[in-house]
This record gives structure tokens, C-alpha cells and sequence, in this order.
């Protein structure tokens, strides 16, 4: 029997991993089970069980956790297993890669996209925005008695990075130097965005299902948001809504937003044999027909580019969703690492900024804690 550890404990999750697990066991000829945990566990588990010397066969991390697990020594180089990335786009390989190397394969990615409440935006006569004066303005005009006009999240956790990462990023900043104009801009403008009372003040404490309940609640015009929350949205038949891409500092300029998601890596187990069948555990979980499979279930973008066009064809609603992810990238591609700490920082600056430090203070901190590590 093969194992791989996961963070699918959401039943359906579950439930679709255990239906692709099985088919592509039996294509294989060997049992595959899943172990699932929350997600803010797979990391230690797997360090846990690392130390004990009784690591599953495939570990699934999100992928900005996986480069700590690469650091340790601790996965197989997945091409010397046999695995192509020949029809993955070069962002979504350096995604599940580490220095150079590939260790994680992904069968979807998510990233963030704008979503828009459809009636109220026509009944205001609002277009949908694209550029952040535009947005601003949007969010301004939406703002009326308990609704307000734009939610997104900047709690205290990775979801709040999440969502500045499109900010920070679209307009020229780096992660590298958060304390640069770029980033300082970047923050101003959430703050810009508060000041107008388009956004509520408990967007500090919010995570992104709770924006999606401020959204669906009708409590919010708007949303920072991603592909996640489409079933749920779904679950509402009255609810009219829309996405587009965040919009971006000026007219032209690409909106670069973070790829989210997981990779199926093969920790380094001491037994060649079995490393070998774990490879094509993940190769056949990754495969273009298991990934359209996956994509179609969750409302992910499949890796695969052949899979994706097919997905296109199938959820053309979703579209502006797919051209985002095009645009995207990794949150580890210039820090491996290191991401955690600068990530831990900018948590920190949100907090200070957005209940009223200056951002260029409040970022200033952020760069020397994440330079010092404390």
C-alpha cells in the first residue's frame, strides 16, 4: 500500500482525492491511500514523521512550504523519476521547484481575481474597474448605508499577503525590499481605501471566507478573492456575480497576482523502488486527464496547458481567472525559504498600517524583521 499525505479534510476534497487515488492505483496496480490533515499541519507532520524515519510515499505541501522541506534534503528531484514538465508554463514549474530544481508537481493552481455583485454595480451604473482609481472611485460609489464597497482580506495570517502580493507586485514592488516606494504606494492605497470607509475596518481581522461571507451576505460590492469560493457562491442562486482581474496601478500595466495552491512532491524515503512508484503515483495524479478532472470539481486552472485550454472551454465564466493565473507567480521564486519570515513581517506591517502607522513606518519595521528573522 502507498500513502500520500494531504490537507484534504473537506468531505468533497476528500472524496474526489479518494476517487483519483483509486483510479490511478488501479491503472498502477498498487493500493494508494490518503492520510488528511488541516493544513496547518502537513508541514510539521511531515517533519514529525521525517525525524521517525516513516514519511508517507507523496506529500502534498502547499507550495510555500514545500521549498523549507527542499532545504532539509528531504524530496526526490521529480524529473530524475521521470516526470515532464514539457507542457507546464515555466511559472507554474518554477512554482514546484526549488534552486533549479523540480520537486513538486501541481494538477491546479489558484490565484486571486476581483469579484463583482452584477446587480448592484448595474443598479449603481458602475462599470467594472481596472485600473486602482478606477477601483477606488468603484469602491467609493458602492459604499452606501451597511454595504461597503470593496472587502479583502489583511489579517494577520498568509491570507492577508496573499492579497497585497497582487498589489505590491502590480505596482513594481519586491518582496526583497518592502520598504521600497513601491510597496510603501502599494499600502497606501489599502489605507487610501479605508480612509474613504469604502472598506471596513474589520478587514484587519478578516480572513478570505470571511470576505466571501461579507460578499455573499450582500454586506460587500466587491471582493479580493479566488476560484475557492465558487462553490459557495454558487450555493446562493440569487446571487449574480462576475469576476475580472484586479485592477492595477495604471492602464496597460499586467496584473501579477500570486499562483496558490499545492504540489505532490516524493520525500527521499531510502527506498528506490518505492520512490520510483510514488513518481508515477504523482505522474498519473498530475495527468492531463486527472488535472481537468481535479479542476473541473474544485473551480482550480488545471498546470497542464492543454488541460487548462479544455477547462477554458468548459467554464468560460471563469476566464478572467485563467488570464490572471497567466500572469502569475510564485511567492517563494526570488526567496525559497526565506518567504515565511518576509510573509511573518508584512503580517505584522498590515496591522500597524492599517489602524494608523505610517506605511513607510510600518514597512520600514517590516524589511528589519524580515532581514534579522525577529
Amino acid at each position: 500500500m502507498y500513502t500520500v499525505l494531504n490537507s484534504s479534510t473537506d468531505e468533497t476534497y476528500h472524496r474526489w482525492d479518494a476517487e483519483a487515488m483509486a483510479r490511478c492505483g488501479k491503472r498502477l496496480g498498487v493500493t494508494v491511500e490518503q492520510q488528511s490533515v488541516p493544513a496547518s499541519q502537513v508541514m510539521t507532520k511531515a517533519l514529525r514523521m521525517a525525524s521517525s524515519k516513516s514519511l508517507p510515499d507523496v506529500v502534498q505541501f502547499d507550495a510555500s512550504e514545500m521549498p523549507v522541506f527542499a532545504e532539509a534534503g528531504g524530496l526526490v528531484d521529480l524529473r530524475t523519476l521521470g516526470l515532464s514538465t514539457e507542457h507546464v508554463p515555466d511559472g507554474i514549474v518554477d512554482f514546484g521547484s526549488y534552486r533549479g530544481t523540480y520537486y513538486g508537481a501541481a494538477r491546479s493552481v489558484n490565484t486571486l481575481a476581483l469579484f463583482y455583485n452584477k446587480t448592484v454595480l448595474a443598479e449603481a451604473g458602475v462599470r467594472t474597474p481596472a485600473t486602482w482609481d478606477e477601483l477606488r472611485e468603484a469602491a467609493r460609489e458602492l459604499t452606501r448605508g451597511k454595504r461597503y464597497g470593496l472587502a479583502l482580506s489583511a489579517g494577520g495570517a498568509e491570507d492577508g499577503v496573499f492579497q497585497f502580493t497582487p498589489f505590491m507586485w502590480s505596482n513594481g514592488g519586491d518582496e526583497r525590499e518592502l520598504d521600497s516606494p513601491e510597496v510603501v504606494e502599494a499600502l497606501d492605497f489599502w489605507k487610501a481605501l479605508l480612509k474613504d470607509g469604502a472598506l471596513s475596518r474589520s478587514t484587519v481581522n478578516w480572513t478570505q471566507a470571511d470576505v466571501n461571507d461579507q460578499f455573499m451576505a450582500g454586506s460587500a460590492a466587491m471582493m479580493i478573492n479566488g476560484p475557492w469560493q465558487v462553490e459557495t457562491l454558487n450555493s446562493d442562486p440569487g446571487l449574480d456575480w462576475g469576476i475580472a482581474e484586479i485592477p492595477v496601478p495604471e492602464a496597460g500595466a499586467d496584473s501579477v497576482a500570486p499562483l496558490g495552491g499545492a504540489v505532490l512532491t516524493v520525500p527521499r524515503t531510502g527506498d528506490d523502488g518505492r520512490q520510483h512508484t510514488a513518481g508515477r503515483i504523482v505522474a498519473c495524479l498530475t495527468s492531463e486527464k486527472e488535472q481537468l478532472t481535479y479542476a473541473l470539481n474544485s473551480w482550480m486552472v488545471p498546470a497542464d496547458e492543454r488541460a487548462a485550454a479544455e477547462w477554458r472551454s468548459q467554464v468560460p465564466e471563469l476566464d478572467a481567472l485563467a488570464d490572471q493565473v497567466a500572469a502569475a507567480r510564485s511567492r517563494t521564486a526570488q526567496l525559497g525559504a526565506g518567504w515565511p519570515a518576509v510573509s511573518l513581517a508584512l503580517q505584522s506591517a498590515f496591522q500597524s498600517a492599517l489602524t494608523g502607522q505610517s506605511s513607510e513606518a510600518a514597512l520600514k519595521r517590516a524589511q528589519q524583521r524580515a532581514t534579522s528573522g525577529n
